[in-house]
């Protein structure tokens, strides 16, 4: 599961385009429907019952889908164009105004290496995390 939505997001950040194709389509095609079983399958034969293969298939689509159109949608794409902007944002309010996004910016943004796309395998992971402890559980 976790290679499929790494995969995923790889394939939806090469083609900004294709979530807006996607949500389009009123019927899927064989790929689509193909894809979708074999995930299904996946999460069935690792003892997930068929609610939690529902849950988790809408979860962590909604997580890949929804992380992907942020990401395209951001300002800025590299380490340089994130502290930019994230100069900018922090110029238009006064000291103390707003000390959580001051603390997130200085403490974790803009420091050395920081890149947006790298928060994804940390939520990934955490669902993933999430989902298998409520399979173990049922």
């Amino acid at each position: 599961m976790r290679r499929r939505a790494i995969s995923a997001r790889h394939a939806l950040r090469r083609h900004r385009w294709a979530i807006g194709l996607m949500e389009s389509r009123s019927s899927p095609g064989p790929a689509t429907l193909q894809h979708h079983d074999a995930v299904l399958g996946c999460l069935r034969r690792t003892g997930f019952s068929v609610e939690l293969t529902a849950h988790a298939y809408a979860l962590l689509d909604s997580y890949i889908y929804g992380f992907a159109l942020q990401e395209a949608s951001l300002p800025f794409g590299t380490p340089e164009e994130t502290a930019q902007v994230t100069q900018e944002i922090y110029g238009q309010f006064s000291a103390g105004q707003y000390p959580y996004l001051t603390e997130m910016a200085v403490a974790h943004i803009l420091q050395p290496g920081y890149q947006f796309g790298d928060e994804f395998e940390v939520g990934l992971d955490l669902i993933l995390d999430s989902l298998q402890a409520a399979a173990d559980r049922t």
